[in-house]
């Protein structure tokens, strides 16, 4: 018996080319589509509506008087930001500044008093700069005998007139020590160990002595690194082994970058 054979059925489909990138090619012209629409929006500035804005912010800056566009409505700014005559800005950065200095000097002139009280008007020099108060232990007396870390009876008078101030201040206090450019030699391998023993010192008498809170201070040595006067001979030596008590000011970052340009400007004293 012979079998016979079923003829293979093809399926049918689409015989023409496939189109199907149109939808893919549509999609992308669409995009491109937004694109330019969104691209020339941008483009066009209304010149009467740019004119009136910029109008209105320079009136609410201070900067500008005009009748003919402004489009502001009431006080531009907050009221607590305007002057006494509320036309503009009041000068807060500026006043401030004043005040951080004039604090910082008052604080000045009361240590002053106190070590002139002691005789001793000739003992410290005094800087204000960015980050404070800075009060230098130099006198005509040797502040630390060479290479040692024990305070002279001179340097206690001065540490005592000075603490009986500081304790009444709510500042932090940095303390910090400085040699001179000798080699070190023992007990103290390098200058930064002799500088921050010295440091130290001082730290423990204005906290021990003088009581002043032990939160608020701190000590650290800064080696021969930072010499006030250069040379070697015996009274720059003396000058340089030193320390720095520094009242640091707490007001802002702006405020505080300003302080040198007002100690630059008062009379030296």
């Amino acid at each position: 018996m012979s079998v016979r054979r079923r003829r293979r059925v093809e399926p049918e489909g689409h015989s023409g080319p496939d189109e199907r990138w149109m939808a893919s090619y549509l999609d992308m012209i669409t995009v491109l589509m937004c694109m330019f629409i969104v691209l020339f929006a941008m483009s066009t500035v209304d010149q009467e509506k740019f004119a009136a804005l910029s109008a209105s912010l320079a009136t609410g800056f201070g900067q500008e008087k005009t009748d003919e566009i402004d489009v502001s409505q009431g006080v531009v700014v907050p009221a607590n930001l305007l002057d006494e005559e509320g036309e503009g800005f009041a000068d807060i950065e500026v006043s401030a500044v004043q005040k951080e200095f004039d604090d910082l000097s008052a604080l000045r002139e009361r240590i002053r008093d106190a070590l002139a009280q002691r005789g001793l008007a000739d003992a410290a020099t005094f800087t204000i700069d960015a980050r404070g108060l800075t009060v230098s232990l130099v006198s005509a007396e040797t502040f630390f005998a060479t290479n040692s870390t024990v305070l002279t009876p001179v340097a206690v008078d001065i540490l005592n007139a000075l603490g009986s101030v500081l304790t009444s201040i709510p500042n932090q206090i940095s303390v910090e020590g400085h040699a001179d450019s000798r080699q070190s030699i023992a007990p103290f391998e390098t200058n930064w160990e002799l500088s921050s023993g010295r440091s130290t010192q001082v730290l423990r008498h204005l906290v021990e002595a003088c009581g002043i809170n032990p939160a608020v201070i701190q000590s650290v040595g800064f080696g021969d690194a930072r010499p006030v006067v250069p040379g070697a001979d015996p009274e720059a030596l003396a000058q340089n082994r030193r320390v720095d008590v520094v009242v640091l000011s707490d007001a802002d970052e702006e405020v505080r970058q300003l302080l040198p340009g007002l100690q630059a400007k008062a009379p030296s004293r």
